[in-house]
C-alpha cells in the first residue's frame, strides 16, 4: 500500500480543503463493496475478524490493521473520528477499534462509494447504532438513495447534453478544416 494514498475527504491540511466532498465520481469508497478511495478490489472484509461470531465480536483492531484491511490511510481513519463517524476506545495513547467501529468504518466507506456527503453518512451510520425499529431507518435510507439517484440522473442528463454540444463543435471544426483545405489547394 503506497504511503501517499489518501481519500479525497481526508485532506492533508484540513477537512475543509477536501477536493471531493460531494459525489465521489469514480472513486472507490467502502471495502467489501469495492469501495474506499483507492481500495483493493480483492480486499477481504473478514481478513482481521470473523464477523457474527462471539470471537469475532470481541476482536479488537488497531488503526494500522483497519487502514491495511480497507486500503486507506490511518489519517483518513482519524479524520472520520474527527467528524464523529468513529469513536474508538483508548488503551493508553493507542486507539482500540471494536467490531462496532470496524462496521461503522465499513458503512462510512460504502456511503462514500455511493457518493453521499459525510453528514448523510453520519446520519445513516448513527442509525446502525439505534435500537429502534429498523423500518423508519430503512425508509430514511431509501429517501437518501432516492434523492441521490435524482442528482446522479440530472448529472447524467447534463453530461449527455454537453457531449452532444461537443459533437456539434467537432463536426463544425471538421467542416471548416475541409473548407480551408479546399481553398488552399485552389491557390
Amino acid at each position: 500500500m503506497p504511503a501517499t494514498k489518501r481519500p479525497a475527504d481526508a485532506p492533508s491540511a484540513s477537512p475543509n480543503s477536501g477536493a471531493n466532498s460531494g459525489a465521489n465520481s469514480g472513486a472507490n469508497t467502502g471495502a467489501n463493496t469495492g469501495a474506499s478511495p483507492g481500495a483493493r478490489p480483492d480486499a477481504s472484509p473478514g481478513a482481521s475478524a470473523v464477523a457474527g461470531t462471539a470471537a469475532g465480536a470481541s476482536k479488537t483492531f488497531t488503526i494500522t490493521e483497519l487502514a491495511r484491511e480497507f486500503d486507506i490511510t490511518p489519517r483518513a481513519i482519524r479524520f472520520y473520528e474527527d467528524v464523529g463517524l468513529l469513536e474508538p476506545a483508548r488503551a493508553g495513547r493507542n486507539r482500540v477499534y471494536t467490531h462496532r467501529e470496524r462496521t461503522r468504518l465499513k458503512l462510512t466507506l460504502r456511503g462514500k462509494r455511493l457518493g453521499l456527503s459525510l453528514s448523510e453518512i453520519k446520519q445513516l451510520v448513527d442509525m446502525y447504532d439505534s435500537e429502534a425499529d429498523t423500518a423508519p431507518q430503512l425508509q430514511a435510507f431509501m429517501e437518501v438513495l432516492r434523492l441521490h439517484r435524482g442528482q446522479l440522473e440530472q448529472q447524467l442528463d447534463d453530461i449527455r447534453v454537453m457531449l452532444a454540444e461537443i459533437a456539434q463543435h467537432e463536426e463544425r471544426c471538421r467542416s471548416l478544416l475541409v473548407a480551408a483545405a479546399g481553398k488552399s489547394r485552389r491557390r
